[in-house]
């Protein structure tokens, strides 16, 4: 990322917007055969797999109460301080999306209601490699805990000394999940979508992680258990103009740059001359991060353009539908209320994508690689279900009766329109 592209134009915006290509038939083939695995032979294939990814035995799948009462003495005082700020900000923005009961009356005497209905099973994924996601326990386990989900369970994979972030399972214990198993990977999806001797069988499955795990979850929806998204790799975009610090905008970059090798950080400026200091000030504060290998391999495949006119630069943005979108320009409102396609929006200066990522109170697990277009960001209604009902009186069916028996007609479903007939017919 150590150059820019300048008013590219619209004709090339769609190939410009590729996210950079994670398909992999061998790691598909990898998935394929863990699910059947653990499909067919449960713990055992789960404790065989373990041996092989990581080259220990895996002595417990469940955390033990007392593993929990360690992880909590482990914990410092100020990550519980900040645990208990960032989940009280959370709860509170995630209490207001309380979806309510809708009753409406149709036609006299027809009655439809939609009815919010929580998820019975909820299965929670927090990665644990590099960069164990405590956080990542609040995001999604204060909503199912606010939904009234009566069972919320936990995998999360152990570290290269073989034990579980102390900081992931005291946060899933502060936030109630008594349920937790160590376990990473494929596995840990396909022990959730199938259920195991030890593992509940869940029926929506949220959480990031990394190619397989990802890869499990969109084969597994596809008719085992629901997900959240079909989440890829993180990435944001950072509108910029002569207003923004560049030091500002270079560590908004790096923040994305840093989570993984195939995350993609986007450039939008207005002139050359705000592109080139930003860029200067990415490479200066590369070299001073203790994961700049990580960042670095991130911006080889990131990009930065530049757009004379602001209706490009918007136009450009809702092109790209990027997860996260930092706005941070003069007046950022007059761009922010023209964005309709991204996870999230971080509006002006002081408002950056590491915010949403811990503590403001939105949720950081967010639609990836333009699925922003079409989907939405884990919210509150992602742990509901919407189940209607109605009721009709006979008067009410005698009003209706024309109208259906007429449509199922046309349609060739005579039973369709007999079911209403032997009601109405005097």
């Amino acid at each position: 990322m150590n150059s820019f592209e300048v008013n590219p134009p619209r004709l090339s915006w769609a190939l410009l917007c590729r996210r950079p290509s994670s398909g992999n038939a061998q790691v598909k083939a990898r998935v394929e055969e863990i699910l059947a695995d653990v499909r067919q032979q449960g713990d055992a294939a789960l404790r065989r797999i373990s041996q092989e990814i990581d080259g220990r035995p895996l002595k417990e799948i469940a955390v033990s109460p007392a593993a929990i009462r360690e992880a909590a003495q482990a914990v410092s005082p100020a990550v519980k301080a900040a645990v208990a700020d960032a989940a009280k900000n959370i709860r509170a923005f995630h209490e207001a999306q309380q979806p309510k009961e809708i009753r409406v009356e149709t036609a006299p005497g027809v009655t439809c209601i939609q009815r919010p209905v929580p998820i019975g099973k909820i299965g929670l994924y927090i990665p644990g490699g590099s960069a164990p996601l405590f956080s990542t326990v609040l995001m999604l386990a204060i909503p199912a805990r606010i939904a009234l989900c009566p069972e919320v369970v936990l995998c999360t994979p152990a570290g290269k000394d073989g034990k579980v972030s102390p900081e992931v399972l005291y946060t899933a214990d502060y936030c109630g999940i008594r349920k937790i198993f160590v376990l990473g990977g494929a596995q840990a999806i396909a022990a959730m979508a199938y259920g195991t001797e030890t593992v509940p069988k869940v029926d929506k499955i949220f959480g990031p992680g990394n190619q397989y795990v990802t890869t499990a979850k969109q084969l597994l929806s596809a008719g085992t258990v629901a997900i959240d998204m079909p989440a890829g790799p993180s990435e944001v975009m950072v509108m910029a103009d002569a207003s923004t610090p560049a030091a500002f905008a270079a560590a908004d970059l790096l923040s994305q740059a840093e989570h993984g090798p195939d995350s993609q950080v986007m450039l939008v400026a207005d002139t050359r001359e705000t592109a080139q200091a930003i860029l200067d000030e990415v490479e200066r504060q590369t070299a001073l991060l203790p994961r700049c290998g990580i960042a670095q391999k991130a911006l080889e495949k990131s990009r930065a353009f530049v757009f004379s006119k602001l209706e490009d630069r918007i136009d450009f943005a809702n092109a790209y539908a990027p997860e996260h979108l930092i706005i941070a320009t003069e007046n950022p409102w007059a761009i922010a209320d023209k964005i309709t396609a991204a996870g999230s929006v971080f509006v002006g200066l002081y408002t950056p994508e590491s915010a949403g990522d811990y503590a403001s109170g939105t949720n950081h697990t967010l639609p990836t690689s333009a699925w922003a277009r079409s989907m939405s960001g884990v919210n509150l209604d992602s742990f509901y279900r919407k189940m209607t009902l109605q009721e009709i009186t006979r008067e009410g069916l005698k009003g209706l009766r024309g109208t259906i028996v007429e449509m199922a007609s046309a349609e060739g479903l005579d039973a369709h329109a007999n079911a209403v007939k032997v009601r109405t017919d005097e």
